[in-house]
Parts: C-alpha cells; sequence; structure tokens
C-alpha cells in the first residue's frame, strides 16, 4: 500500500462517524490535486459545541466556509448566529444558481448539491442596517464589557465599576449612555460631591476621563446601540415549523467604524446566553452554534478580567448547547486559553511574506494534532475553497489531518438582491418585538427629577428668606411710624401749653399762686408728698 493511499485510508476511517454529522468535503490527495471523493470529510453535530476556530489570511474563503457550516447546520435542524461584517451572507435567502464552478467543484467531490435559500432573520446593531435592531441595556452590558469599548485602563475600569454599584445601591436605572453620563455627572457636580467620597476609590479625574470617552461614544452614534427593547437571546434560538433552523444574521457594515464595540456587543450576546439557557450536558446536537467574526478584535489589548470572563464563558457554555466558533486570521489571535478549548479546526490558506507572517505560520502548525503533511507547505499552498481540517470525533479525540475541499454552498455566494432583503425583513416575526425604542423613567429621568426638586426647594427657600425679609421691613417701617405720629403729637401739646403760658390770666394766675404750687412740686420730686 502506498504512502497516499495509506493516508487516505487513515482520512476516511477518521471522518467516517455512526453518529448524524455535517458535511464539510472531501479529502484532497497527497498531489494537492485530485479529490477523492470516497474520503468525506464530516463534522459530528454532537462535537458542535465543543467549539471551533475558522482562520486564514484574508480572501482564502473563511466567509464562504461560514456560509457552508451555516447551511448544513440549518438543514439539521440547529439555529445559528453569524455576524455579518460585510453584508455578503445575505446570500443565504437565495439559492444558488449552480452551473460553471459549482457544479465542476461537486463534481470532483461525487456528493449531491441543490441550490437552496435558507430562512433567515436579519438584525442590526441599534438601526444600523437593515434588519431588526438589537439593543443591551447598560446595566445588562456590565462594567467589564464597557470598559473594553471605552478602550480603558484597568483603574479606570475599576473606577466604572464602583460607579455602576453607587447607581444600583441608589435605585437608578441604567438603561441606555444617558443614564450613565447623568450619573457622572451628578458625582463630579458640587451636589454630588459627598456622594464621590463615599466610593472611596473613584477620583474626580478618572471619572472625569471615563465621562468624556462615554459621550465621545455617544456623539459617535453609539448611543443607538444601548437602550430597551432589550434583546432575548431565546430569539436566537427558532427553527421553523419545518423543523429547519433559523440563521439569524447581525449585520454589520454600518458600525465597521466601530470594531471594538460590535466585536464587545457579540460577546455581550455570548454572555446572555450563557446566563439564560439552562444545562443540557452534552445533547446530540447543539442548541445553537454562534460564529464570532473578527474575533481578534476582542482581544486586543483586552484586560485580565475582560480575558477571564470570556474564558469562562467559552468554558462553560458548552454545557448549555451551545457550540462557538471564531472566526480569525490566525491561531494567535485568540489567548491560549481560549484556544485550547476550540476542538474543531477550518484553517484557511496562510501568508509567508513577512517575518512576523513566518511566524505565526509556525505558531499555527504547531496547534495541529501530528499529522502526514508538511504543514508549513501545505498551509502556504492551499487554493481559495481549500482548508486543513481536524475536528474532534465522537469519542472527542482529534480526528486525522485532511486537506480539505470544501463543498460549494446552495444559497448564492454574496448579498442577495435588495428585494429579496426587503422580502425578509418585512417577514420578520421580531420586528414588532425590537422595531420601536422604549425610553423608560431611569437614572437620567430620576436624577433630573432630584435637581428640579433640589431647585424647587431652594427657590422655595429664597422666597421665604425674601418673604421674612420684607416682613421685617415692614415691621421696622410700621415702627418708625408710629414714632413720628407720637413725636407730632408731642408737638401739638408743647404749642398749646406755650400758647396758655404767653397768655395774661395765665401769667396773672402763676403769681397768686406761685408760692403753694412750689411746696407741692418739691414734695412730689423727694417723695415727701402726704398720702
Amino acid at each position: 500500500m502506498s504512502e497516499q493511499s495509506s493516508q487516505i485510508d487513515r482520512i476516511r476511517e477518521g471522518y467516517t462517524f455512526t453518529d448524524p454529522s455535517i458535511v464539510l468535503g472531501g479529502a484532497v490527495g497527497a498531489d494537492g490535486d485530485s479529490v477523492v471523493s470516497e474520503a468525506v470529510v464530516r463534522l459530528p453535530l454532537g462535537s458542535m459545541n465543543r467549539h471551533g476556530l475558522v482562520a486564514g489570511a484574508t480572501g482564502t474563503g473563511k466567509t464562504v466556509t461560514l456560509q457552508v457550516l451555516a447551511e448544513q447546520l440549518s438543514d439539521a435542524g440547529v439555529p445559528v448566529f453569524l455576524a455579518d461584517i460585510k453584508g455578503d451572507l445575505t446570500g443565504l435567502a437565495t439559492p444558488a444558481a449552480g452551473g460553471g464552478k459549482i457544479e465542476e467543484r461537486m463534481g470532483e467531490l461525487g456528493q449531491d448539491w441543490t441550490g437552496s435559500a435558507y430562512p433567515v432573520e436579519l438584525l442590526n446593531l441599534g438601526g444600523h442596517g437593515a434588519g431588526t435592531p438589537v439593543r443591551a441595556t447598560i446595566t445588562a452590558f456590565g462594567p467589564t464589557l464597557l470598559a473594553k469599548v471605552l478602550q480603558l485602563n484597568k483603574t479606570q475600569e475599576s473606577s466604572l465599576g464602583l460607579i455602576f454599584y453607587w447607581a444600583d445601591q441608589q435605585g437608578l436605572a441604567l438603561l441606555d449612555l444617558k443614564d450613565l453620563i447623568a450619573v457622572i455627572q451628578h458625582l463630579i457636580s458640587d451636589e454630588g460631591k459627598e456622594d464621590l467620597k463615599g466610593l472611596g476609590g473613584l477620583a474626580t479625574s478618572t471619572a472625569g476621563v471615563i465621562l468624556r470617552e462615554l459621550i465621545a461614544l455617544s456623539a459617535a452614534g453609539g448611543d443607538v446601540f444601548f437602550g430597551e427593547p432589550e434583546f432575548e437571546t431565546a430569539d436566537l434560538l427558532r427553527t421553523t415549523p419545518e423543523d429547519t433552523g433559523v440563521i439569524s444574521l447581525l449585520e454589520l457594515p454600518g458600525v465597521q467604524d466601530k470594531p471594538v464595540l460590535f466585536s464587545t456587543f457579540l460577546m455581550w450576546l455570548l454572555a446572555e446566553l450563557f446566563q439564560d439557557l439552562p444545562e443540557v450536558g452534552n445533547p446530540d446536537k447543539p442548541k445553537l452554534v454562534f460564529f464570532f467574526d473578527e474575533a481578534h478584535l476582542l482581544f486586543d489589548d483586552a484586560s485580565d478580567a475582560f480575558l477571564d470572563a470570556v474564558e469562562q464563558a467559552v468554558r462553560l457554555i458548552r454545557s448549555k448547547g451551545v457550540g462557538v466558533f471564531f472566526v480569525t486570521q490566525t491561531p494567535k489571535d485568540v489567548p491560549d486559553s481560549v484556544l485550547g478549548q476550540l476542538g474543531n479546526r477550518v484553517q484557511h490558506a496562510l501568508r509567508a511574506h513577512t517575518p512576523n507572517d513566518a511566524k505565526a505560520l509556525k505558531a499555527t502548525v504547531s496547534t495541529f494534532p501530528t499529522s502526514d503533511y508538511d504543514l508549513e507547505e501545505v498551509l502556504t499552498s492551499l487554493r481559495t475553497g481549500e482548508a486543513v481540517v481536524t475536528v474532534l470525533s465522537e469519542e472527542g479525540a482529534p480526528t486525522p489531518v485532511a486537506r480539505t475541499m470544501l463543498r460549494a454552498p446552495q444559497g448564492q455566494i454574496g448579498p442577495s438582491d435588495e428585494e429579496v432583503v426587503r422580502t425578509a425583513v418585512a417577514g420578520s416575526a421580531l420586528a414588532g418585538k425590537y422595531a420601536e425604542p422604549l425610553d423608560r423613567e431611569s437614572a437620567y429621568e430620576m436624577l433630573a427629577a432630584r435637581m428640579e426638586e433640589a431647585t424647587r426647594a431652594a427657590d422655595a427657600a429664597e422666597a421665604q428668606e425674601a418673604e421674612d425679609a420684607a416682613a421685617q421691613a415692614d415691621a421696622r417701617e410700621q415702627a418708625g411710624g408710629s414714632r413720628s405720629r407720637r413725636g407730632e403729637e408731642r408737638g401739638e401739646e408743647r404749642g398749646m401749653v406755650e400758647q396758655v403760658v404767653s397768655s395774661t390770666a395765665f401769667r396773672s394766675m402763676l403769681r397768686s399762686a406761685g408760692t403753694v404750687i412750689g411746696r407741692e412740686i418739691s414734695r412730689s420730686i423727694f417723695g415727701t408728698r402726704r398720702r
């Protein structure tokens, strides 16, 4: 038996499963040109919740591979979530025309193929793009994920956590960005200085930095991603009456200038799934497969707390029946603690044009099981639509590494026509639930009400003070008037006395009675008057 035949036999045996599986394609012979149609490369449905990685340089076919995987999962009754970075995946809603290269490829593989349209639910972040808006409240998003979006350092991230804690203790609901902005503005204001002191580790300068980042995010359009109604993860787990899995496409072309935001938003969805779903152990097929595109954006400059949270979510969510596939350019984009949990691998071609490329290539080869291939050579010579594959078998062991020609997707490659997209949007079962934003009373309104109440109290106190001052002035004025009237009366009395005294009769009487009057006046003054 030749070495090539032996290798193909190992691949054929390694990918023959008794449990339900999806078909990825067929093994490529050792010559690198021919396809061995009987060596079918499959992936067991029961292994899909062991997570996976789809990697490769730009233009090597990763997006088409995602489409192939999504179609096969949907046919198997498994709901799928995909982040559609460029808007190309709406082609899933349109049957592929076939013929040409597709016919040629499927002829080489010797596999059945039929152009098919798939049930697609179009979603977007907060209204940017076609489909139903997906929103999250600030509270649900939490300080760790929000710190990643704002690109805060560790100290600032800890301070943001204190702000969330204070708002929670005060009963201030954080639903959208203006709520959080209002809370921080309060804390650094004169009225909030005592509250700020009570937080201990929160400096005014740090709070100011966080506030500026939030205002910048809001001004750049980030405010529309946060708010209500908040998306319910149960709406990602739907199937059609025909038991076909619904493919939820989160369209992201409108937010490509906010890559950290959308990658962190995907992590929020994953974390919410982990919180919401019950434990199911190891099901025969996953309840949902979640494809995490542009994964490197999630891990770039991530804090230790953030990485720990991601690692925990990925490690534990498999028991909830959710499979997570990270999609990126090289395995080194994913931290080792996460990469070690990705048992299924579809690796497209890598470049080796620079020293960094060569280093990434060696690192990628080291992550594969031992194989009969010279993987450094194979990975740099793969054609578009080919990949090196290894998956976990039904027993959980890695399958032989297989150079694979992947199936052609049955949906259209590239975006669907606008009319197809409009029809999909119009037929959405979720539009009525999420289309219109809500703005309930929350921290912004509550703090504004407190401020208004404080202003009214201050105005009332000022008015009372003014009223008291006016009353005192009136009292003084009245007191002054009384003294003036008494003075006038005394003046009138003096005038009358003067007239009497100056009269001739009074002077005559005074001369005759002077002696008696003088004696009586003296006694009266010294207290010798008889009683």
